[in-house]
């Protein structure tokens, strides 16, 4: 992180909309706002880590899937694919940027009882009515497609082979940041540490600094990620969101697969698929509670006691591998139903929430950035309706379910 010597201060000391936290969801909305014609405000993106070194967004394994047991989260990803798929087009062909990489090799989700059998039969009936690609298939279609598994405990599985798969969202990241600037959004390396809010208790009026100055501001966007928590105390509010470590791996095999390995999400919890001419690998830790901002220290006892073990019993070629590299990512963890946190606070009308992504930021960026950039520019959401993510179904104890959670 970067020291308080090393901190800007900021151009203005008003605001119309303060962004905090830069990464991949703060510039989403930062782009999304500064390419919409009708907003014609200032904005400020305060990042406390402009090396990003730490950040989710730096962790991420860039995934992106249609299975979801809920319409609004299978459209948020074809959105996602679509913005990807035509990245260019959206920053009006400029010539500068490039085309985004995305392999199709899809999700295959791996029943072992029939109770998970159906809710997956379930969720691909809902996906192809949204014009997704799922297909249940049966253990001989997918002996017959993947030969490599071991399936003598699966009933079926669940798989896709349209807009799943790996894309390359730091170069979406970058993009969304460099062109968020050329339009007027002012990054600036520095902490939030303190708001003010009005007698009432009803708007955030000015935000503190690390390096002491106090800017005024007319909405406030928590895209703090795994900090998101911290934010939202500076206003007096509870957010059930807390940091928790998620390993990945990637690992070389002995002896290759002779095709691409789908993102499998077998029935240990653990995933693995193709990564380039290596395989990556990844899972929660058994025993899953909240941790430190700054805990990114591994349990090397995860990959021989859990991970490489469930490697290699679903597929025997992989009993001969060997780790390259790993590293620990944080989740914005949304203990209350693991799904996005959005829109106005119910009391504090300019507190805008963008957080708890738990795992699906990367995918959902595109769609969560140009909702909550509409939502502040019109006061609605207008290409999807996203108000099922409100924060206001905390206050109402109703917690938005989806079944199809990695």
């Amino acid at each position: 992180m970067s020291s308080v010597k090393s901190f800007k201060t900021p151009k203005k000391t008003s605001y119309d909309v303060v962004i905090i936290g830069g990464a991949k969801l703060g510039s989403s909305v930062a782009w999304f706002l500064g390419s919409n014609p009708d907003f014609d405000g200032s904005l400020l993106v305060v990042e406390r880590d402009p090396t990003y070194h730490m950040s989710s967004t730096s962790h991420t394994n860039s995934c992106m899937r249609q299975q979801f047991s809920n319409e609004i989260n299978i459209r948020i990803s074809q959105f996602a694919a679509e913005f990807v798929n035509n990245f260019q087009d959206f920053f009006a062909n400029d010539p500068r940027v490039p085309e985004i990489y995305f392999q199709s090799y899809g999700y295959m989700y791996l029943a072992d009882n029939e109770e998970f059998a159906a809710t997956l039969r379930e969720a691909q009936q809902l996906q192809a009515s949204c014009g997704a690609g799922t297909k249940i298939m049966s253990t001989e279609e997918i002996k017959r497609d993947y030969p490599f598994y071991q399936l003598d405990d699966i009933v079926c599985g669940s798989h896709n082979l349209i807009d799943e798969g790996y894309y390359d969202g730091n170069t979406v990241f970058d993009w969304w940041k460099r062109s968020a600037q050329e339009h007027g959004a002012e990054y600036l390396a520095n902490e939030v540490t303190a708001m003010t809010l009005n007698d009432a208790g009803t708007q955030v009026t000015s935000i503190t600094l690390a390096t002491g100055e106090q800017i005024s501001c007319g909405k406030v966007v928590n895209c703090s990620g795994p900090r998101a928590t911290r934010t939202s105390e500076m206003a007096g509010i509870k957010l059930p969101v807390e940091p928790r470590k998620r390993y990945t791996y990637i690992f070389d095999a002995e002896h290759p697969l002779d095709r691409d390995l789908p993102l499998t999400i077998d029935p240990s919890g653990v995933h693995m698929r193709s990564e380039g001419h290596y395989y990556l690998a990844g899972c929660p830790p058994d025993i899953d509670p909240a941790v430190d901002y700054d805990d990114f220290v591994e349990d090397h006892s995860l990959w021989m006691e859990k991970v490489w073990p469930a490697i290699a019993t679903r597929i025997p070629q992989f009993e001969a591998i060997k780790v390259i590299n790993s590293w620990v990512g944080h989740y914005d963890f949304n203990t209350f139903d693991q799904n996005v946190i959005l829109g106005a606070h119910t009391e504090v009308e300019n507190f805008v929430f963008v957080n708890g992504f738990s795992g699906h930021g990367f995918q959902q960026a595109p769609a969560i950035g140009r909702g909550t950039a509409e939502l502040i520019t019109y006061g609605e959401y207008r290409s999807l309706d996203l108000s099922p993510f409100n924060f206001e179904r905390i206050v109402k104890n109703e917690p938005f379910v989806e079944r199809a959670v990695i």
